[in-house]
């Protein structure tokens, strides 16, 4: 099999790297061959079978032929006696790099499996830093191993497929190799939700059936019109959306199924810019255009140089159909990203510089990042808030456009246009009004920022920025200001959250207590933490006075002496809109430095690999949850009857519970399935609101959604 492999490995190199290469890709499938010689894989296949099929998706990326080698020695040093060195000997460097860029840390030690994969990525991140061939070797090799993971354990490959879907997906998606994050989401789909997953598949598969008249009618429309105006068309495609992308947009948007299916979706791919604007003319005027459903991607390119044309018009018999319009070279760029640069042999084309640029713009990011993050896990953190795909367009005043993370403040924006204009950042104004530092911005508004000389960052701003590159540099100087400026500032920060109580008000036997639990040398150590947003004032002050905090300090929240729960500090408490906790709930509360703390459910699966350390056992305060609702999700399957909506309206409004929103979907079957956003006062309001509901005529399920 492996030899096999290797064959079809050859045939394909063969059509792109000359002779001499390929001699040297074959002399390292032999050392690999060797090295491995007798391992086999949980499946029972030879070792080797899984490097050489890595090395393959690279060569149908048409990558060079370091690359390729480095992708069949990807695993010889971890899993075999053959070292770096000798690699570095026998093939060079930049081969003997790429391979440890891509080498786990198993000899060193860690205190447990979360300290292990945090180092692990981050040294393949920081590696990627020096040649960006590290992550797509990973990719590629993640692909496969999600390709043949059936062998393994349910738990281990749900856990895989997790971190699959939450890191790697991500990052293909971020250097705009969509061929590789669309397979990595589908496979980690089918792993994470086998259910869900064969369900939307013969949905999708039984509403297809009746679609192909109306493909072909749109399919000729437009072509026809196209080529009456002379418009060159290379191809027009009908593209349907991936099982994986449709549940996240059920789950995501609560957009339902019918609806996302019946969206047609075509991508009109053209020879030249000009011709993508008059195909857009043409379109809208062959169909009626939606209000506000136009981005132009070509002229403001996402972060992971992505370009084209977006609108939605409305087609034949009231069908919507979203339209791409981009060129052929585009199309091709969406489809390999980064890896375009050897795919196309674009490494002296100008026009190739948006998707490079953009990538090494995000690598340069992660190298600030690395230089000024505490830890492991910190990294990571950071590094997948820049994962988020949602991206909003501001504007300074001379009109020089920015992308940023959906959330994005001023703060995030003036760090983005320079180091030294968010230092000094004061304030801003947004289209020429004030404008809050700590209110997210939205796109297409104009930011100005305010600075003063004398102005320096604040620990405040960790609580409210989402930039990783704004993180780093705030932190970057917190940590450069000297000691005895950290502790002045950690004091100011703790006394702000006790309110009118003096630090020296505080029994000395109450600071030593703290300063044991936070594991710090001596009350000024956790001070210069608390400075350095590696501990949260209010948090501090709460273990300082308990019970005693009065109701003037910040950290006794928000409610005074009635809030909803006890010990969470209003100030920086959210409830997380995964798993909706409501009174009654065993809850706990995550808490990230710099970003406050979030009240989950005990269960939630969200919290699974948190460290003790960054959770805290919280309780309700039933006396202040008093005549407050929270949300909570139910979801209820219903027959398809006239007004069974009112009437179900009718009787939850009945028990004093608040419908916030009802998100309906029609079932294969002929029912119906009711996501509906409900307030409820608690556990026992949220029972009886259950029973009446169960009752109704009609109703065949009804339960709470335990989590998003």
């Amino acid at each position: 099999m492996a030899i096999h492999q290797f064959y079809r490995l050859k045939e394909i190199i063969e059509k792109y790297l000359p002779s001499d290469q390929i001699e040297r890709i074959h002399a390292a499938y032999e050392t690999a061959k060797n090295a491995h010689e007798g391992q086999t894989r949980s499946s029972g296949e030879p070792y080797i079978t899984h490097p050489v099929s890595v090395a393959c998706i690279l060569a149908d990326l048409h990558l060079d032929y370091e690359a390729i080698m480095a992708a069949l020695l990807h695993d010889v040093v971890e899993d075999t006696p053959v070292t770096g060195d000798q690699l570095r000997q026998l093939y060079g460097d930049t081969v003997a790099n790429l391979v440890s860029g891509v080498t786990k840390l198993d000899k060193l030690q860690f205190s447990d499996y979360r300290e292990a994969q945090a180092e692990n990525f981050r040294k393949m991140i920081m590696a990627m830093v020096s040649d960006i061939r590290v992550i797509l070797i990973k990719l590629a090799d993640r692909t496969h191993n999600m390709r043949t993971i059936g062998s393994l354990r349910p738990d281990k490959r749900r856990r895989i497929a997790r971190e699959t879907l939450e890191i790697y997906a991500p990052i293909a998606n971020r250097l705009g190799i969509h061929s590789i994050k669309d397979e990595l989401e589908e496979l980690c789909f089918e792993v994470m939700y086998p259910v869900r997953s064969r369900v939307i598949k013969e949905a999708v598969a039984y509403a297809r059936k009746n679609r192909t008249g109306v493909v072909d009618r749109i399919t000729g429309d437009i072509t026809a019109r196209l080529g009456k105006f002379n418009v060159k068309l290379v191809r027009l495609t009908n593209q349907q959306p991936a099982p994986y992308i449709i549940y996240d947009r059920m789950k995501t948007a609560h957009e339902p199924f019918h609806e996302i299916i019946d969206t047609y979706t075509f991508c009109v791919v053209t020879d030249t810019i000009d011709n993508c604007y008059r195909s857009l003319g043409v379109i809208h005027n062959l169909y009626k255009p939606k209000p506000a459903r136009f981005m132009d991607y070509i002229a403001i390119p996402k972060s992971n140089g992505y370009q084209s044309l977006h609108t939605s018009v409305i087609g034949p018999h009231g069908v919507q159909i979203d339209v791409m319009i981009r060129t052929d070279y585009m199309d091709r760029l969406d489809d390999k990203g980064v890896a375009a640069e050897w795919a196309y042999d674009l490494k002296d084309d100008p026009e190739s510089s948006i998707v490079q640029s953009k990538a090494k713009l995000w690598v340069k990011n992660l190298l600030e990042l690395q230089e000024s993050v505490g830890n492991s896990f910190e990294f990571i953190e950071n590094v997948k808030t820049d994962l988020f795909p949602d991206e909003i367009y501001v504007f300074t005043p001379e009109g020089k456009i920015f992308s940023l993370p959906n959330g994005a403040t001023a703060v995030d924006f003036a760090y983005a246009v320079h180091t030294d204009l968010g230092n000094h950042c004061v304030g801003a104004r947004v289209d020429k009004m004030p404008y809050p530092l700590a209110r997210p911005l939205m796109s297409g508004q104009s930011v100005e920022i305010i600075t003063r000389s004398s102005a320096v960052p604040s620990a405040a701003w960790l609580a409210f920025v989402v930039t990783s590159r704004a993180r780093s540099k705030i932190r970057q100087y917190l940590k450069g200001i000297n000691d005895a400026s950290a502790i002045v500032l950690g004091r100011r920060l703790l006394m702000h959250a006790l309110g009118s109580v003096r630090i020296e008000d505080i029994p000395q036997a109450d600071i030593d207590r703290v300063v044991m639990e936070t594991h710090h040398l001596d009350f000024n150590d956790l001070l210069h933490d608390i400075a350095l947003g590696n501990e949260i004032n209010v948090i501090i002050a709460q273990k300082l006075m308990g019970s005693r905090m009065p109701v003037d300090s910040p950290a006794a929240g928000r409610y005074g002496k009635h809030a909803p729960v006890k010990g969470a500090f209003g100030t920086v408490v959210s409830f997380a809109s995964c798993c909706h906790p409501i009174p009654g709930d065993p809850i706990v509360a995550h808490v990230t430095p710099g970003k406050g703390v979030v009240v989950h459910t005990e269960g939630c699966r969200n919290l699974k690999g948190s460290g003790a350390d960054s959770c805290m056992l919280i309780e309700w305060d039933m006396e202040g949850c008093r005549g407050m609702l929270f949300p909570v999700l139910v979801n209820i399957v219903l027959e398809n009857r006239p007004n069974i909506l009112a009437d179900l309206a009718g009787v939850i409004t009945g028990t004093g519970a608040e419908i916030d929103g009802i998100k309906t979907e029609e079932n294969i079957d002929g029912t119906t399935s009711a996501s509906v956003t409900l307030g409820v006062q608690g556990r026992v309001h949220l029972a009886e609101v259950i029973k009446k509901v169960r009752i109704m005529p009609g109703i065949a399920k009804v339960s709470r959604q335990r989590q998003q």
